[in-house]
Parts: structure tokens; C-alpha cells; sequence
């Protein structure tokens, strides 16, 4: 009777130490979907994105997993935010705008160049049924990768290489968007991009460049220059810039 006893204080001790921490996580985890849902409305609906699939997308995804630890209570500010190699997490808005100006369907097939910390591709996956996503850094593309795992995300595909080139074996592709910025749109990606396709692409020397919207048409590219971007340059397997 006093074993059983003991065992029973023993189990309420071990209950009592428990649950506050169980309780830490709830409301931490409450403040991020507050944090989230602030962000969606204040950073991106009140900027002019409506598309409610864009919108879902973005209260769907918890920003807050992929970036650095030390800047998790950071993740929901309106700012890009430093990764590894030397590389961001861009704005949530500029992601959000990026993703509308490729007027995205549900069976698109997406090609995305400079995977980073994941955070595009995760939001481009919940839009559509499939995502190639292509990172030079094999630090940081197989710590994305490990990440999609974690997430469940099935419909990433993940590879290690060099983006300037695309992905040949899974051309053509419905859209392309490119989170590196090279000084000219790399003719390999414009080749990749199937007829009624849609790129967007950060173009222009380091540091400022304009995002450039393309369409291709009966086999014809056209472009159209729509917002003033900052952004990490598009390196090759050597780690030097991509120039003319």
C-alpha cells in the first residue's frame, strides 16, 4: 500500500513539473498564430493581395520554423532576416507579391531557383501540386530539405546545384520564380518555361535590382519591369557572380 502510495506522489510530482512547460508551448504557440495572422493582414492584405489561396497559404505556414533561432521573435516583423550562408529570408511581403504576380493554379508545376531557407517553397506548396525547388549552397539546401521532411510536405523536390542552369528533367514548367538576382535573365530558365508560362526574377547588379515579370507567348518571351527589389546575388558552383 505505501509502494502504490509513493508511486501515486511520485506521479502527481512528475505531473505538476510537466505541465507548466506544456502550458509554455501553448501560449507560445498561441502568440506565433496571433504574430501570423497580424502579419497576413497588417504586411500583405493591406497591400493589395486578395487572392484568398495566397492569403491561406501564408496563415498556414509558420514563418517562425524556418528562420535562425535567435531571430525566431523576429520572424513575424515586416524585414527579411539572416539565414546561413551568408543569405535572407525575404520579406513576407515580397514573397506574398512575388507569388501573386505568378498568377498560380493548383496543377502549375513550379520551378523555384535559390531555395534559401524554404520559407517560398513552403508557400508555393500549398498553392500547388508541385514544387522544384534548386539550391547552390548544399549546406543550406539540405537543411531545407530536412525541414520539408519534418513538415510533411511531399510535393517539394529538392536538388543541390546550380540555378542559373534550371532543372532540364522537369521542364517545362508553368512558373518560375528566382529569389537570387543575376544582371540578365539566364536563357536556360527562359528555355524551361512552357508556353503560357510566368517567371518573376530579381534583375540587376548587387545591391538593388528591379523584379521583372515574364511571359511567354506562342514561344515569345515578353518582360515588364514592376517593383524595385533588393536582393542576394545569383552565384555559380565556383561562388562567383553571375554577369554578361
Amino acid at each position: 500500500m505505501k509502494i502504490e502510495v509513493r508511486k501515486y506522489d511520485l506521479l502527481i510530482t512528475l505531473l505538476f513539473l510537466v505541465l507548466p512547460f506544456f502550458q509554455s508551448c501553448l501560449n507560445a504557440q498561441d502568440n506565433f498564430n496571433g504574430l501570423r495572422e497580424q502579419m497576413v493582414k497588417r504586411q500583405i492584405q493591406a497591400r493589395g493581395i486578395t487572392d484568398k489561396k495566397i492569403l491561406d497559404a501564408f496563415r498556414t505556414v509558420e514563418r517562425h520554423k524556418f528562420v535562425l533561432p535567435e531571430y525566431i521573435q523576429y520572424a513575424y516583423r515586416d524585414s527579411p532576416l539572416p539565414i546561413i550562408e551568408n543569405q535572407t529570408i525575404s520579406q513576407p511581403y515580397i514573397v506574398a507579391f512575388m507569388t501573386d504576380a505568378l498568377d498560380l493554379e493548383k496543377d502549375d508545376k513550379v520551378l523555384e531557383i535559390g531555395t534559401g531557407s524554404g520559407y517560398q517553397a513552403a508557400i508555393l506548396a500549398q498553392i500547388c501540386d508541385s514544387v522544384c525547388t534548386i539550391e547552390i549552397f548544399e549546406k543550406l539546401g539540405k537543411k531545407s530539405k530536412a525541414l520539408f521532411s519534418e513538415l510533411g510536405y511531399n510535393n517539394i523536390y529538392c536538388k543541390i546545384g546550380d540555378g542559373y542552369k534550371g532543372w532540364a528533367e522537369h521542364a517545362p514548367f508553368d512558373a518560375i520564380i528566382v529569389t537570387c538576382s543575376p544582371t540578365h535573365v539566364p536563357q536556360p530558365l527562359k528555355d524551361q518555361l512552357a508556353e503560357g508560362g510566368r517567371m518573376i526574377i530579381p534583375v540587376g547588379k548587387y545591391p538593388y535590382q528591379n523584379l521583372v515579370l515574364l511571359r511567354k507567348k506562342k514561344g515569345k518571351i515578353r518582360e515588364r519591369k514592376i517593383l524595385p527589389v533588393r536582393f542576394v546575388p545569383m552565384l555559380d558552383e565556383e561562388g562567383e557572380k553571375y554577369t554578361p
